[in-house]
């Protein structure tokens, strides 16, 4: 029997909130998929450049580059516009490679997988693999789908990595991981560049720097980059009009509610009964329903409803309203269709609302008239997300005048 709804869709197979061992939805997804790539204890190819560090048995962790015979696509904003099955495939080529190190290791292997996530393009690799890898795909809610896992016997870099002096540079400096990150974002580095390297543990203080679990550096560089770029909002001038942004890929609904006044965030997501965390006892007519609230002066504390797809969610909003030199207040409403089936990570969420941004806004005059319009963007009633919500209730001065 399957957890209720209001527990997976908190959880997403990352917190086992339910008390099993494993999550039952995640295991079903990763035995059913088929893996398009032939097996063998040997591979050489490029790594994308990337590498996984996993989580479980912290401080003690998996870490290994992954590499491919194929030409696979790895970065997100290149995957966006792929259908389910597509995206599929394209990870199912990608092997993983995995040797147990302790997060604060900087032994050679370690070192030889900073070498492959600071390099700006491809690095050929050669991969030797004590038995014949797994012929399974791994689903996260996080994390992009990944390939067969085998545990390493020989690795080696064949190609050379070309590693910008810039990033050189900042290596050799003894600065907070954050000051690294906001220096790099000006730089224009994008964010998948700066997660894997947050990754890698090659920032920070010298004294304090470790591998960091890729789940975790996904969400903390959207963090990050977030208040970094919340900083900056907050003295920019208020939009003056109401604006929609819509759109939608992977049967996930975005549709973005810009509101003049001061900055402030909140973000819906509403997942169909039959979608993939609402498999059992549905509530509001059928749609499972979280919200989690930002005001002007931040957050105290984590966003657990909603976990990574919170902050990466965040980070697209913020990154629109810092490159216009704007502020708002902003309502996402996320609705997840009985087609999402399948995990694919939280850069559908970040890809999605980027991608919102960059159709044409529908702009009003009245925040009523922008609600009437959303009504018909919306598969659910727009009345339960308002009866939940914290700023399209508000009153502002400016609708006594």
């Amino acid at each position: 029997m399957l957890p209720p709804a209001h527990l997976c869709v908190s959880c997403k197979g990352s917190r086992l909130l339910c008390g099993q061992s494993k999550c039952p939805i995640l295991e079903k997804m990763n035995a059913q998929r088929a893996v398009y790539a032939k097996i063998k204890n040997e591979l050489f190819g490029p790594s994308p450049p990337n590498i996984f560090v996993g989580h479980t048995g912290y401080p003690y962790v998996s870490i290994g580059a992954m590499a491919s015979e194929a030409d696979v696509v790895d970065d997100p904003q290149a995957m966006y516009g792929m259908s389910l099955p597509e995206i599929i495939k394209q990870r199912s080529q990608l092997f993983r490679s995995a040797v147990k190190r302790e997060v604060f290791a900087k032994d050679k292997y370690v070192r030889d997988m900073q070498e492959v996530v600071l390099s700006q393009k491809p690095v050929d690799v050669e991969l030797v693999f004590k038995s014949i890898p797994k012929r399974d795909v791994t689903f996260s809610p996080l994390t992009q789908p990944m390939g067969p896992l085998g545990i390493i016997e020989n690795y080696s870099i064949v190609g050379n990595a070309r590693i910008p002096k810039k990033i050189e540079s900042i290596k050799e400096e003894d600065v907070r991981t954050v000051d690294a990150v906001k220096e790099l974002m000006h730089k224009k580095y994008d964010n998948y560049y700066l997660t894997r390297v947050l990754s890698a543990g090659v920032f920070g203080r010298h004294k304090d720097r470790r591998l960091v679990p890729t789940r975790w550096s996904i969400t903390a560089t959207d963090d990050m980059l977030s208040k970094i770029h919340i900083d900056a909002i907050k003295s920019s001038k208020e939009i003056c009009e109401y604006e929609l942004y819509y759109n939608e890929y992977l049967n996930n609904r975005y549709i973005v509610l810009l509101i003049p006044g001061r900055w402030e965030f909140e973000n819906f997501e509403a997942w169909a009964k039959g979608s993939l965390w609402n498999l059992s006892d549905p509530n509001m007519g059928g749609a499972y329903v979280t919200v989690e609230h930002e005001p002007f002066y931040g957050r105290s504390s984590y966003a657990k409803l909603q976990g990574g797809g919170y902050y990466a969610s965040r980070f697209a909003v913020t990154e629109h309203l810092f490159n216009r030199g704007k502020q708002a207040r902003v309502v996402v409403i996320r609705e997840i269709d009985p087609g999402y089936m399948v995990p694919v990570g939280v850069w559908q969420v970040r890809e999605n609302v980027r991608n919102a941004f960059k159709n044409r806004a529908t702009r009003f005059s009245t925040l009523a008239d922008m609600l009437d319009y959303a009504k018909i963007l919306l598969k659910n009633p727009i009345r339960e997300y308002i009866s939940r919500d914290r700023i399209l209730r508000q009153s502002t001065l400016s609708q006594f005048f």
